[in-house]
């Protein structure tokens, strides 16, 4: 990736976030624009107007897409064909004997490939990887051609050991493509050539599902953009926290499920890094959703799978993150019961909160933030709206929170707000203290376009040391773009004992692996290899660092899965084979570090200068007359005790009472106790 001004453009569920970077001055450039739902295109390309100017003087754009995550979560992606191996036409169906209420009777399951569009051929390769029975090529031909005529827009060539053999998937898929009328049609062991058939058919069905979608938006974007006078070069965020090239995105946009989220967790890690913080939980809250992470020692958390919902399990490396349904958009209501709620339901960004004036006239948690004074009804983010609607916020809380729960309009709109930090809470409990984690070793990481509102709360309630708001928490995701990786992830399946590899062929699979992802990401890219390892019968196996020699001894491999069991369980299995299952390889191609010093307060800033006024802003414990001030004015080692609110363009920062914030070096609000403040990691 060259060039000297790089564009990073999250497209998210209410707006789309957009960084610019020039590396040759330094100069660094924000924008905020509602997200156009019926055509993203539209939004990034207004988003990158606005935040970056005009496109024909950019050279590199990075983008953070939800078009993939929407169109799962939805059930909105492609109607898809299935071809599969004679007798295994329910693997989506059958899972892992899993069910979507762990306890319930009863529970509903649709799979993306519906049965009568899965079709089975004659084909048999076992798991030794010998072939029993030929594929027939003009079953596989007829069943392509019936399954276009039905409708089918995308098809997927699944056969069950071919993660062994490829070679029965291949020569279906080449008969298949004499009669399928368009590019969107793969063999599994193009997406994941990993063994366990139910993983790799439903990550290969689920590319099938949103190649088409990926596609024509791609297609649309490129067009909007070469119409703009844009020549550079389009890049993707994966979900792994690095990116990749449009035509990689075009055959994997299962690998862009997380993409936007992600990102934000890398931006969150570097930011974190360079104020001193090696622990921290990232808080990322949009519009719709609540996103946390931990980065523990400096380094985020990779899965190798994620389920996105009940059923739609994805077998590629991704950032681990959890996400709720509790974002600034999230509707809150009595329930039969005479309980709050709050979320998952969300108002999104059309019609958006009460606010907006645009119709909804139900509560959210941003209406809240407005009636208890933290929202500035005169200044809102984002571009939409030139005020907010108090009024219609106040309505919506009186008739569907305070009427119900017998409140007035500030204990209703306070309780709205401690129902969604205990749920908020709940999530960062769930990723630090259920996983062995200290909270109090750890800090807040808040960003989007409403974590910085919740910060304190967060902190306090969880038991965190500090909290963190970055410099632009609004648009961390679209920074976590451009200054994202590039990276590849590839996998190949051994399932042996470590007594039965022969190390000969070891090695020359692991070229083959390193190969393969030098093709994608260059030949001077970082590569290091890791196993999938188990003691023999346990169905679990634990992630090895195996490190970057293409000629391991044997002697490290067993020595390496050791020290890992023995680190996971506490204790070796004596007497038992080890069995190596899956050889993973990782290539990245680093990019130039982004010097955070480039967002740092300007010199002339000054405390006095920052200054813009007073209102009445809600604390935790009654109306307090509270300082406003003008977050990106505020000089580096400005000291600001809370009550306090900080706006900028991008978000607004709220510093509860009993609470103090301190400006660092970086441009960063580093939020503590009031009798902790200034105590520097």
């Amino acid at each position: 990736m060259s060039g000297s001004v790089i564009v990073g453009v999250d497209v998210g569920g209410t707006f789309t976030d957009v960084f610019a970077i020039d590396s040759q001055t330094g100069h660094a450039s924000i924008a905020k624009v509602p997200t156009t739902p019926d055509n993203q295109a539209e939004g990034f390309a207004r988003g990158v107007q606005e935040g970056a100017g005009a496109a024909a003087h950019l050279d590199t754009i990075v983008h953070g897409t939800t078009v993939g995550t929407n169109a799962l979560l939805q059930r909105r992606g492609a109607c898809i064909g299935m071809i599969v191996t004679s007798g295994f036409r329910d693997v989506l169906e059958m899972r892992r004997r899993d069910r979507p209420t762990t306890w319930g009777l009863r529970g509903r399951y649709e799979p993306v490939v519906s049965r009568d569009f899965s079709i089975e051929v004659t084909e048999r390769t076992l798991a030794d990887g010998s072939v029993r029975d030929p594929v027939n090529c003009a079953e596989v031909r007829a069943a392509a051609q019936r399954l276009a005529e039905q409708g089918a827009e995308a098809l997927v060539i699944f056969f069950v050991n071919a993660y062994a053999n490829d070679a029965n998937e291949l020569a279906a898929l080449a008969a298949a493509r004499e009669v399928w009328p368009n590019e969107f049609v793969k063999a599994s062991s193009e997406i994941l050539p990993e063994i366990r058939e139910f993983e790799r058919a439903s990550t290969a069905a689920l590319n099938a599902y949103l190649q088409p979608v990926m596609g024509h938006y791609l297609e649309r974007l490129e067009a909007a953009l070469k119409q703009d006078g844009f020549t550079g070069e389009v890049l993707i965020h994966q979900s792994n926290g690095g990116v990749m090239r449009v035509e990689t995105a075009r055959q994997l946009p299962v690998r862009t499920a997380l993409s936007g989220p992600a990102a934000g967790v890398v931006a969150a890690g570097q930011i974190a890094e360079a104020a001193g913080f090696e622990n921290v939980i990232t808080c990322d809250m949009g519009g719709t959703s609540f996103d946390v992470s931990v980065v523990a020692g400096g380094q985020h958390a990779i899965s190798p799978q994620t389920s996105i919902d009940f059923g739609l399990v994805i077998r590629t490396p991704m950032v681990e993150i959890t996400t709720i349904g509790a974002g600034g958009g999230s509707i809150a209501g009595v329930d039969r019961g005479g309980l709050l709620r709050v979320g998952p339901e969300s108002a999104g960004s059309d019609p958006g909160p009460a606010c907006y004036g645009l119709g909804n006239t139900r509560p959210t948690v941003t209406d809240a933030n407005v009636v208890l004074g933290r929202i500035n009804a005169q200044r809102p983010i984002g571009g939409k709206l030139d005020r907010l609607d108090t009024a219609a916020a106040e309505a919506a809380i009186l008739q569907h929170v305070g009427a119900p729960l017998g409140l007035d309009l500030t204990d209703a709109a306070a309780a709205i707000i401690r129902v969604a930090n205990g749920l908020m809470a709940g999530a960062i409990r769930l990723v630090s203290i259920e996983r062995g984690h200290d909270p109090r070793k750890f800090i807040a990481m808040a960003f989007g376009g409403g974590g910085a509102l919740h910060a304190g709360a967060l902190m306090r309630e969880v038991g965190l040391a500090k909290a963190l708001v970055p410099r632009y928490p609004g648009v961390i995701s679209a920074l976590g773009c451009a200054i994202a990786d590039v990276r590849h992830d590839s996998v190949a399946t051994v399932n042996r004992t470590l007594d039965e590899i022969d190390m000969v062929d070891f090695h020359a699979r692991m070229a083959a692996l390193a190969g393969e992802t030098a093709a994608l990401v260059g030949q001077n890219a970082e590569r290091s290899f890791e196993a999938d390892m188990s003691y023999q019968g346990q169905s679990h196996t634990v992630a090895v660092a195996l490190g970057r020699d293409l000629t391991i001894e044997m002697a490290h491999l067993r020595a390496a899965f050791e020290k890992r069991y023995l680190a996971v369980y506490g204790r070796l299995l004596d007497g038992i084979a080890i069995r190596l299952l899956n050889l993973c390889v990782t290539a990245v191609a680093r990019r130039k570090a982004f010097d955070l010093a480039v967002l740092a307060p300007p010199t002339d800033a000054s405390l006095e200068k920052a200054r813009i006024g007073t209102r009445q802003v809600w604390s935790e414990d009654g109306w307090y007359e509270t300082a406003i001030f003008d977050r990106l004015a505020l000089p580096a080692g400005a000291v600001v005790p809370g009550p306090a609110i900080l706006e900028q363009a991008d978000g607004t920062v709220f510093i509860d009472s009993g609470l103090v914030g301190e400006v660092d070096d970086f441009g960063n609000l580093v939020m503590a106790r009031q009798a902790e403040a200034g105590n520097r990691p």
